[in-house]
């Protein structure tokens, strides 16, 4: 800031000194404060919009402190099959559904994860649909990660689950625990003693949603993949995983069931605020074109 006043300050030393000269009226205190308030204004905005200021809101919510949800997403390439060239994945239609869900128990928070070979956590429980919204549209990806051993059939195993009780995926404060799993079904067969794990205390509750179609295809270059087919058997192989574990199965079509299985596992409890940061809303791009209004003016005054 001190350099072009600087700049201003010898300028007009030497038009004081030309004016006398030529025994010129000197300039108004008005006209030559007004100029050095428009050089201020422009270097004070420019140095604003250099420290990229922020305004940011913030919104409160419900939320409850006895229950949470984990939504875990199947990523594997059988997920990547769709009813035609163009028409919604399993994955898409997955993702879709998991977010209504969401929106559906705006106190209760929820995470999500994925599952291959493995249970990875990619947004613990929260509250905040902005954050969950995001995760599911820009985290999530079809094996990604993928899984840890290549297989040349299929890579999901329900066994990934067991990762879910015995690990702290849940806080102790977390009475209600459910677990919403949307998967095609079409998985290796179980290996582990996945019901022992779900036995443990706390009880994590479970959910399976099938999420899939007979006649459904793998459309990546407008041809049907030849090496994939639907497989007839998977719907068995899910309620035997339910089974053992003590969950549902519940048809992707079936959203109105699958919001009340899950509202019965998780009643009512207590709720507390909480504070959730809201829209942002980036400052830099206003002050710049607001600095352009007092530069034009030193313009204006410098050349007319």
């Amino acid at each position: 800031m001190l350099v072009p006043l600087a700049v201003y300050r010898t300028r007009e030393c030497r038009l004081r000194e030309l004016r006398a000269a030529l025994r010129l009226d000197e300039q108004s205190r008005e006209s030559r404060l007004s100029l050095v308030a428009a050089l201020a204004a422009v270097c004070g905005l420019v140095a604003l919009a250099a420290a990229q200021p922020v305004l940011a809101t913030t919104r409160e919510v419900r939320e409850r402190t006895d229950a949470q949800v984990f939504l875990v997403v199947d990523p594997s390439r059988s997920m990547l099959a769709s009813e035609g060239q163009g028409a919604p994945t399993r994955f898409d239609r997955a993702r879709e559904i998991a977010q209504e869900l969401a929106n559906q128990l705006p106190e209760v928070p929820v995470g999500v994860a994925s599952m291959t070979d493995g249970l990875l956590p990619h947004l613990f429980p929260t509250t905040d649909r902005q954050v969950l919204e995001a995760t599911l549209g820009k985290t999530l990806d079809i094996e990604s990660p993928g899984p840890s051993t290549f297989y040349s059939s299929r890579a999901t195993t329900y066994d990934a689950l067991e990762a879910a009780p015995t690990l702290n995926y849940f806080p102790p404060a977390a009475k209600k625990r459910v677990v919403v799993v949307l998967t095609d079904g079409e998985t290796r067969p179980l290996e582990g003693d996945l019901a022992s794990a779900f036995r443990r205390e706390p009880k994590i509750e479970t959910v399976f949603v099938r999420i899939w179609g007979a006649d459904e295809r793998i459309y990546l270059t407008g041809v049907a993949e030849f090496g994939y087919r639907s497989d007839p058997r998977s719907g068995a192989t899910l309620a035997r995983v339910a089974s053992a574990v003590g969950g549902r199965v519940v048809s992707e079509r079936d959203e109105d069931g699958l919001r009340r299985a899950v509202l019965d596992l998780l009643g009512t409890g207590p709720t507390r605020e909480r504070r959730h940061e809201g829209h942002r809303l980036a400052l830099m791009p206003w002050i710049t074109l607001a600095a352009f209004l007092p530069l034009g003016f030193v313009l204006v005054r410098r050349n007319f």
